[in-house]
Protein backbone atom coordinates (compact mmCIF):
# COMPACT_ATOMS: atom_id res chain seq x y z
CA UNK A 1 0.00 0.00 0.00
CA UNK A 2 1.49 3.68 -1.17
CA UNK A 3 0.81 6.70 0.55
CA UNK A 4 1.68 9.14 -2.11
CA UNK A 5 3.49 12.35 -1.04
CA UNK A 6 1.50 15.63 -2.24
CA UNK A 7 4.00 16.94 -3.54
CA UNK A 8 4.54 14.63 -6.28
CA UNK A 9 1.79 16.71 -8.23
CA UNK A 10 2.87 19.98 -8.84
CA UNK A 11 0.41 22.76 -7.79
CA UNK A 12 -0.14 25.86 -10.20
CA UNK A 13 -3.63 27.06 -8.21
CA UNK A 14 -3.50 29.89 -5.84
CA UNK A 15 -3.92 28.42 -2.40
CA UNK A 16 -6.93 28.59 -0.50
CA UNK A 17 -6.89 30.42 2.86
CA UNK A 18 -9.54 30.57 5.48
CA UNK A 19 -11.34 33.69 6.62
CA UNK A 20 -12.65 34.62 10.10
CA UNK A 21 -16.40 33.55 11.05
CA UNK A 22 -18.82 33.78 13.40
CA UNK A 23 -20.32 30.41 14.41
CA UNK A 24 -23.91 30.07 15.42
CA UNK A 25 -24.58 26.67 17.19
CA UNK A 26 -22.73 24.66 19.58
CA UNK A 27 -21.77 21.66 17.55
CA UNK A 28 -19.92 18.45 17.92
CA UNK A 29 -17.32 17.09 16.05
CA UNK A 30 -17.14 20.68 14.63
CA UNK A 31 -14.27 21.55 12.81
CA UNK A 32 -13.88 25.02 13.51
CA UNK A 33 -10.96 24.59 15.88
CA UNK A 34 -8.62 22.35 12.75
CA UNK A 35 -9.98 24.62 9.99
CA UNK A 36 -6.84 25.70 8.68
CA UNK A 37 -5.65 22.05 8.92
CA UNK A 38 -8.92 21.05 6.73
CA UNK A 39 -8.38 23.79 4.43
CA UNK A 40 -4.12 22.40 4.28
CA UNK A 41 -6.06 18.60 3.39
CA UNK A 42 -7.98 21.06 0.50
CA UNK A 43 -4.97 22.79 -0.78
CA UNK A 44 -3.53 19.09 -1.52
CA UNK A 45 -6.15 18.09 -3.68
CA UNK A 46 -7.70 21.21 -4.88
CA UNK A 47 -8.89 20.71 -8.95
CA UNK A 48 -9.70 24.51 -9.20
CA UNK A 49 -13.96 23.59 -9.53
CA UNK A 50 -16.27 24.03 -6.84
CA UNK A 51 -16.79 22.95 -3.81
CA UNK A 52 -18.47 20.49 -1.98
CA UNK A 53 -19.06 20.15 1.47
CA UNK A 54 -21.15 16.83 1.29
CA UNK A 55 -22.05 16.48 5.23
CA UNK A 56 -21.69 20.19 5.93
CA UNK A 57 -23.34 20.09 9.54
CA UNK A 58 -22.96 23.32 11.58
CA UNK A 59 -21.13 24.59 7.64
CA UNK A 60 -17.58 25.76 9.42
CA UNK A 61 -16.12 25.17 6.21
CA UNK A 62 -18.63 27.76 4.74
CA UNK A 63 -18.07 29.59 7.27
CA UNK A 64 -14.22 29.70 6.60
CA UNK A 65 -14.35 29.74 3.10
CA UNK A 66 -17.14 30.10 1.59
CA UNK A 67 -15.79 33.31 -0.65
CA UNK A 68 -13.20 31.47 -2.48
CA UNK A 69 -14.74 29.34 -4.71
CA UNK A 70 -18.85 28.52 -5.84
CA UNK A 71 -19.91 26.11 -3.00
CA UNK A 72 -22.48 23.07 -2.94
CA UNK A 73 -23.52 22.47 0.31
CA UNK A 74 -24.94 19.59 1.36
CA UNK A 75 -26.50 17.52 4.90
CA UNK A 76 -29.18 15.41 5.49
CA UNK A 77 -30.21 17.38 7.90
CA UNK A 78 -32.13 20.83 6.84
CA UNK A 79 -30.72 22.62 9.32
CA UNK A 80 -27.34 23.11 8.14
CA UNK A 81 -28.40 23.80 4.67
CA UNK A 82 -30.27 27.03 6.72
CA UNK A 83 -27.23 27.40 8.59
CA UNK A 84 -25.18 27.88 5.55
CA UNK A 85 -27.16 30.35 4.06
CA UNK A 86 -25.71 32.89 6.75
CA UNK A 87 -22.12 32.69 5.80
CA UNK A 88 -22.87 32.42 1.80
CA UNK A 89 -26.08 34.33 0.65
CA UNK A 90 -25.61 38.35 1.36
CA UNK A 91 -28.08 39.89 2.99
CA UNK A 92 -30.64 42.19 1.10
CA UNK A 93 -30.45 45.94 1.30
CA UNK A 94 -34.16 45.64 2.56
CA UNK A 95 -33.25 43.39 5.65
CA UNK A 96 -30.23 44.70 6.53
CA UNK A 97 -32.67 48.17 6.97
CA UNK A 98 -34.38 46.19 9.75
CA UNK A 99 -32.70 45.92 13.47
CA UNK A 100 -32.97 42.57 15.73
CA UNK A 101 -34.87 45.24 18.35
CA UNK A 102 -37.36 45.56 15.40
CA UNK A 103 -38.12 42.12 14.85
CA UNK A 104 -38.55 41.49 18.49
CA UNK A 105 -40.66 44.36 18.82
CA UNK A 106 -43.23 42.58 16.57
CA UNK A 107 -42.92 39.83 18.40
CA UNK A 108 -43.42 40.81 21.74
CA UNK A 109 -47.72 41.06 20.49
CA UNK A 110 -47.40 37.40 19.34
CA UNK A 111 -45.48 36.47 23.04
CA UNK A 112 -47.96 38.64 25.10
CA UNK A 113 -50.90 36.44 23.11
CA UNK A 114 -49.09 33.28 23.68
CA UNK A 115 -48.62 33.86 27.48
CA UNK A 116 -51.71 33.34 28.17
CA UNK A 117 -51.25 29.70 27.81
CA UNK A 118 -48.89 29.85 30.23
CA UNK A 119 -50.47 29.26 33.77
CA UNK A 120 -48.97 31.46 36.85
CA UNK A 121 -47.90 27.78 37.99
CA UNK A 122 -45.38 27.46 35.31
CA UNK A 123 -43.35 30.70 35.65
CA UNK A 124 -39.88 30.74 37.15
CA UNK A 125 -38.64 33.09 40.03
CA UNK A 126 -35.42 33.87 40.11
CA UNK A 127 -34.63 31.87 43.38
CA UNK A 128 -36.69 29.08 45.15
CA UNK A 129 -36.87 25.64 46.42
CA UNK A 130 -35.82 22.21 44.77
CA UNK A 131 -39.32 20.81 45.39
CA UNK A 132 -40.95 23.81 44.18
CA UNK A 133 -38.58 24.28 41.36
CA UNK A 134 -39.54 20.45 39.65
CA UNK A 135 -42.92 21.76 40.28
CA UNK A 136 -42.83 24.60 38.47
CA UNK A 137 -41.06 21.83 35.54
CA UNK A 138 -44.25 19.75 36.12
CA UNK A 139 -46.37 22.80 34.91
CA UNK A 140 -44.83 23.60 32.06
CA UNK A 141 -44.02 20.50 30.67
CA UNK A 142 -48.00 19.48 31.07
CA UNK A 143 -48.40 22.19 28.43
CA UNK A 144 -47.70 19.22 25.92
CA UNK A 145 -51.52 18.54 26.79
CA UNK A 146 -53.00 21.88 26.44
CA UNK A 147 -55.30 22.36 23.21
CA UNK A 148 -54.06 25.61 20.84
CA UNK A 149 -56.20 27.42 18.11
CA UNK A 150 -53.23 29.63 16.89
CA UNK A 151 -50.64 28.24 13.99
CA UNK A 152 -47.53 28.97 15.45
CA UNK A 153 -47.56 27.11 18.75
CA UNK A 154 -44.90 23.70 18.42
CA UNK A 155 -42.04 25.01 21.19
CA UNK A 156 -44.63 26.10 23.26
CA UNK A 157 -46.48 22.29 23.13
CA UNK A 158 -43.78 20.25 22.31
CA UNK A 159 -40.68 21.33 24.57
CA UNK A 160 -41.92 24.00 27.17
CA UNK A 161 -39.58 22.90 30.75
CA UNK A 162 -37.51 20.63 28.76
CA UNK A 163 -34.12 22.48 27.41
CA UNK A 164 -36.58 25.75 27.28
CA UNK A 165 -39.19 27.03 29.91
CA UNK A 166 -42.48 27.83 28.33
CA UNK A 167 -41.67 32.01 27.82
CA UNK A 168 -39.10 30.56 26.03
CA UNK A 169 -40.74 28.29 23.71
CA UNK A 170 -43.54 31.02 23.31
CA UNK A 171 -40.42 33.45 22.07
CA UNK A 172 -38.91 30.90 19.48
CA UNK A 173 -42.24 30.22 18.16
CA UNK A 174 -42.90 33.90 18.17
CA UNK A 175 -39.78 34.86 16.20
CA UNK A 176 -40.64 32.14 13.52
CA UNK A 177 -44.05 33.71 12.75
CA UNK A 178 -42.43 36.86 12.78
CA UNK A 179 -39.55 35.86 10.30
CA UNK A 180 -42.56 33.52 8.04
CA UNK A 181 -44.56 37.09 7.74
CA UNK A 182 -41.69 38.88 6.86
CA UNK A 183 -40.78 36.72 3.79
CA UNK A 184 -44.75 36.14 3.04
CA UNK A 185 -44.98 40.15 2.90
CA UNK A 186 -42.00 39.91 0.62
CA UNK A 187 -39.72 41.90 3.12
CA UNK A 188 -37.22 40.08 3.04
CA UNK A 189 -36.32 37.00 0.67
CA UNK A 190 -35.63 33.09 1.09
CA UNK A 191 -32.02 33.79 2.09
CA UNK A 192 -32.16 36.95 4.51
CA UNK A 193 -35.19 34.34 6.15
CA UNK A 194 -32.14 31.93 6.68
CA UNK A 195 -30.31 33.98 8.68
CA UNK A 196 -32.83 34.81 10.70
CA UNK A 197 -33.28 31.48 11.42
CA UNK A 198 -30.33 30.83 12.01
CA UNK A 199 -29.80 33.49 14.41
CA UNK A 200 -33.04 31.83 16.45
CA UNK A 201 -31.00 28.45 16.56
CA UNK A 202 -28.35 30.61 18.12
CA UNK A 203 -30.98 31.82 20.84
CA UNK A 204 -31.90 28.82 21.22
CA UNK A 205 -28.45 26.67 21.37
CA UNK A 206 -27.34 29.27 24.58
CA UNK A 207 -30.85 29.40 26.38
CA UNK A 208 -31.07 25.75 26.31
CA UNK A 209 -30.47 24.28 29.34
CA UNK A 210 -28.33 21.01 27.90
CA UNK A 211 -25.00 20.58 27.12
CA UNK A 212 -26.00 22.46 23.89
CA UNK A 213 -27.16 19.21 22.21
CA UNK A 214 -31.09 17.75 22.28
CA UNK A 215 -30.46 14.28 23.05
CA UNK A 216 -31.58 14.57 27.06
CA UNK A 217 -32.72 17.42 28.83
CA UNK A 218 -31.48 17.45 32.68
CA UNK A 219 -33.49 16.81 35.47
CA UNK A 220 -33.02 19.26 38.45
CA UNK A 221 -32.06 16.00 41.03
CA UNK A 222 -30.04 18.47 43.61
CA UNK A 223 -30.24 21.86 44.33
CA UNK A 224 -26.70 22.58 42.47
CA UNK A 225 -28.34 21.42 39.39
CA UNK A 226 -31.61 23.15 39.65
CA UNK A 227 -29.41 26.46 40.58
CA UNK A 228 -27.55 25.53 36.52
CA UNK A 229 -30.74 25.12 34.62
CA UNK A 230 -32.22 27.93 36.73
CA UNK A 231 -29.69 30.05 34.73
CA UNK A 232 -30.73 29.17 31.89
CA UNK A 233 -34.04 29.66 32.84
CA UNK A 234 -33.60 32.98 33.11
CA UNK A 235 -31.65 33.83 29.65
CA UNK A 236 -33.65 35.94 27.18
CA UNK A 237 -34.05 34.47 23.87
CA UNK A 238 -34.91 38.13 22.92
CA UNK A 239 -31.95 39.23 23.59
CA UNK A 240 -29.75 36.45 21.94
CA UNK A 241 -31.62 36.77 18.93
CA UNK A 242 -31.27 40.43 18.30
CA UNK A 243 -27.58 40.14 19.37
CA UNK A 244 -26.34 37.53 17.16
CA UNK A 245 -28.80 39.25 14.35
CA UNK A 246 -26.68 42.51 14.49
CA UNK A 247 -23.69 40.83 14.79
CA UNK A 248 -24.02 38.56 12.11
CA UNK A 249 -25.18 41.56 9.41
CA UNK A 250 -22.24 43.45 10.28
CA UNK A 251 -20.20 40.35 9.54
CA UNK A 252 -22.14 39.31 5.96
CA UNK A 253 -22.20 42.61 4.61
CA UNK A 254 -18.57 42.70 5.21
CA UNK A 255 -17.31 39.50 4.34
CA UNK A 256 -20.13 37.81 1.87
CA UNK A 257 -20.34 39.22 -1.94
CA UNK A 258 -23.42 37.93 -3.87
CA UNK A 259 -22.21 35.58 -5.99
CA UNK A 260 -25.33 33.37 -6.90
CA UNK A 261 -23.34 30.16 -7.53
CA UNK A 262 -23.75 28.52 -4.14
CA UNK A 263 -26.16 25.36 -4.67
CA UNK A 264 -27.66 24.21 -1.02
CA UNK A 265 -29.07 20.69 -0.76
CA UNK A 266 -30.57 18.64 1.59
CA UNK A 267 -29.68 15.17 0.50
CA UNK A 268 -28.45 11.44 1.21
CA UNK A 269 -25.01 11.66 0.47
CA UNK A 270 -25.36 9.81 -2.75
CA UNK A 271 -27.76 11.55 -4.39
CA UNK A 272 -25.84 14.89 -3.53
CA UNK A 273 -22.91 13.20 -5.47
CA UNK A 274 -24.73 12.69 -8.22
CA UNK A 275 -25.61 16.51 -9.03
CA UNK A 276 -22.26 18.01 -8.44
CA UNK A 277 -20.05 19.36 -11.19
CA UNK A 278 -17.20 17.11 -12.99
CA UNK A 279 -13.91 17.21 -11.21
CA UNK A 280 -15.30 18.92 -7.85
CA UNK A 281 -13.33 19.46 -4.84
CA UNK A 282 -14.99 16.86 -2.06
CA UNK A 283 -14.75 17.74 1.28
CA UNK A 284 -16.64 14.61 3.60
CA UNK A 285 -16.49 14.84 7.24
CA UNK A 286 -19.50 11.74 7.91
CA UNK A 287 -20.54 10.90 11.34
CA UNK A 288 -17.51 9.96 13.52
CA UNK A 289 -18.81 6.49 15.37
CA UNK A 290 -22.15 5.37 16.27
CA UNK A 291 -23.99 9.02 17.14
CA UNK A 292 -26.18 9.80 14.74
CA UNK A 293 -27.10 13.74 14.54
CA UNK A 294 -30.64 13.21 14.33
CA UNK A 295 -31.18 12.35 17.79
CA UNK A 296 -29.09 15.29 19.02
CA UNK A 297 -29.67 17.73 16.77
CA UNK A 298 -33.58 17.31 16.02
CA UNK A 299 -34.79 20.25 17.62
CA UNK A 300 -32.96 22.83 15.64
CA UNK A 301 -33.96 20.17 12.96
CA UNK A 302 -37.77 20.59 13.67
CA UNK A 303 -37.57 24.65 14.36
CA UNK A 304 -36.01 25.00 10.50
CA UNK A 305 -39.14 22.35 9.16
CA UNK A 306 -42.16 23.56 11.45
CA UNK A 307 -43.67 20.46 10.51
CA UNK A 308 -45.56 19.86 14.10
CA UNK A 309 -43.78 15.99 13.39
CA UNK A 310 -45.06 13.10 15.87
CA UNK A 311 -43.25 12.47 18.75
CA UNK A 312 -41.31 9.12 18.97
CA UNK A 313 -43.53 7.16 22.09
CA UNK A 314 -42.45 3.86 24.15
CA UNK A 315 -44.13 2.43 26.39
CA UNK A 316 -47.09 4.54 25.99
CA UNK A 317 -45.34 7.60 26.75
CA UNK A 318 -43.74 10.38 24.35
CA UNK A 319 -40.07 9.63 24.83
CA UNK A 320 -37.92 12.28 27.61
CA UNK A 321 -36.14 13.09 24.72
CA UNK A 322 -39.07 14.55 22.95
CA UNK A 323 -37.34 12.99 19.67
CA UNK A 324 -38.94 13.35 16.27
CA UNK A 325 -40.66 9.89 15.30
CA UNK A 326 -39.30 9.67 11.54
CA UNK A 327 -34.97 10.38 12.06
CA UNK A 328 -32.49 9.65 9.78
CA UNK A 329 -30.31 7.04 10.75
CA UNK A 330 -26.68 7.25 9.06
CA UNK A 331 -25.45 4.04 7.82
CA UNK A 332 -21.60 5.88 8.73
CA UNK A 333 -22.43 5.12 12.43
CA UNK A 334 -24.26 1.75 11.75
CA UNK A 335 -21.21 -0.76 12.39
CA UNK A 336 -23.07 -3.21 9.86
CA UNK A 337 -23.31 -0.83 7.30
CA UNK A 338 -20.57 1.80 7.44
CA UNK A 339 -17.91 -0.24 4.79
CA UNK A 340 -20.26 -0.27 2.18
CA UNK A 341 -21.03 3.75 3.48
CA UNK A 342 -17.78 4.67 2.59
CA UNK A 343 -17.25 2.11 -0.54
CA UNK A 344 -20.47 4.26 -1.93
CA UNK A 345 -18.57 7.48 -0.94
CA UNK A 346 -15.39 6.46 -2.88
CA UNK A 347 -17.47 5.06 -5.93
CA UNK A 348 -19.62 8.61 -6.48
CA UNK A 349 -16.51 10.54 -6.08
CA UNK A 350 -14.61 8.67 -8.93
CA UNK A 351 -18.10 8.70 -10.99
CA UNK A 352 -17.74 12.65 -10.96
CA UNK A 353 -13.89 12.47 -11.48
CA UNK A 354 -13.88 14.67 -8.68
CA UNK A 355 -10.83 14.42 -5.86
CA UNK A 356 -11.93 14.28 -2.47
CA UNK A 357 -10.30 15.20 1.26
CA UNK A 358 -12.19 12.84 3.89
CA UNK A 359 -12.15 14.01 7.80
CA UNK A 360 -12.02 11.17 10.54
CA UNK A 361 -10.76 9.92 13.60
CA UNK A 362 -9.44 7.45 15.37
CA UNK A 363 -12.66 7.35 17.13
CA UNK A 364 -14.19 6.24 14.16
CA UNK A 365 -16.27 2.55 13.80
CA UNK A 366 -13.04 2.18 11.16
CA UNK A 367 -9.30 2.58 11.62
CA UNK A 368 -7.50 4.86 9.15
CA UNK A 369 -5.55 1.88 7.81
CA UNK A 370 -8.59 0.41 7.62
CA UNK A 371 -10.34 3.55 5.88
CA UNK A 372 -6.73 4.23 3.62
CA UNK A 373 -7.04 0.44 2.24
CA UNK A 374 -10.40 0.10 1.25
CA UNK A 375 -10.14 3.87 -0.72
CA UNK A 376 -7.18 2.26 -2.58
CA UNK A 377 -9.71 -0.87 -3.42
CA UNK A 378 -12.31 1.24 -4.22
CA UNK A 379 -10.72 4.06 -6.16
CA UNK A 380 -8.32 1.84 -8.26
CA UNK A 381 -5.12 2.46 -9.61
CA UNK A 382 -6.32 6.26 -11.46
CA UNK A 383 -5.95 7.88 -7.66
CA UNK A 384 -3.37 8.92 -5.45
CA UNK A 385 -3.83 8.60 -2.08
CA UNK A 386 -2.77 10.12 1.40
CA UNK A 387 -3.20 10.71 4.87
CA UNK A 388 -2.60 13.65 7.09
CA UNK A 389 -2.86 13.12 10.75
CA UNK A 390 -2.69 16.34 13.55
CA UNK A 391 -3.61 15.84 17.26
CA UNK A 392 -5.75 18.22 18.85
CA UNK A 393 -8.49 17.92 21.57
CA UNK A 394 -11.99 16.78 20.91
CA UNK A 395 -15.01 18.30 22.38
CA UNK A 396 -17.95 15.53 23.53
CA UNK A 397 -20.14 18.00 24.45
CA UNK A 398 -20.74 16.18 27.60
CA UNK A 399 -20.53 17.11 31.50
CA UNK A 400 -18.36 14.72 32.51
CA UNK A 401 -14.66 14.39 33.37
CA UNK A 402 -14.00 13.15 30.43
CA UNK A 403 -15.46 16.12 28.39
CA UNK A 404 -12.17 17.01 25.98
CA UNK A 405 -11.05 13.89 24.27
CA UNK A 406 -7.60 13.61 23.07
CA UNK A 407 -8.25 12.30 19.48
CA UNK A 408 -5.56 12.09 16.42
CA UNK A 409 -7.72 13.67 13.50
CA UNK A 410 -7.03 12.85 9.50
CA UNK A 411 -7.51 13.98 6.58
CA UNK A 412 -7.51 11.38 3.79
CA UNK A 413 -6.63 12.86 0.65
CA UNK A 414 -7.74 11.44 -2.42
CA UNK A 415 -6.65 12.77 -6.23
CA UNK A 416 -7.48 11.69 -9.40
CA UNK A 417 -4.00 11.17 -11.35
CA UNK A 418 -3.10 13.53 -14.33
CA UNK A 419 -3.12 12.75 -17.93
CA UNK A 420 -0.48 13.84 -19.77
Amino acid sequence: MNIVASKEIEKILPQLAARPYPQVIKYMGSKARIIDFVIEGLNNADTGGAICDLFSGAASLAGSAGHLRPFIVNDIQAYSRVIARSYLHRLSDQAASISGDGICKLAHSIVARKKKHIPTAAHYPETTTLEKFNQIEFANRELINYKYDDKYHLFLKNYSGTWWSAEQCAWIDALREVCDELLEMEKINEGDHCILLTCVMHAMAYCGQGTGHYAQYRDAKTKSSMLDINIYRQKSVEAYFSKKFESIKTWNRRHVTGNTRHQFFALDYLDALKKIPKESLVYADPPYAFVHYSRFYHAIETFVLYDYPSLQIKGGKVVKGRYRDARHQSPFSIRSQVVGAFESLFEGVSESSSNLVLSYSNAALLDLPTMIELAHETLGATYFVEALTVDHQHMTMGRRADRMRDVEEALLIARRKKRF
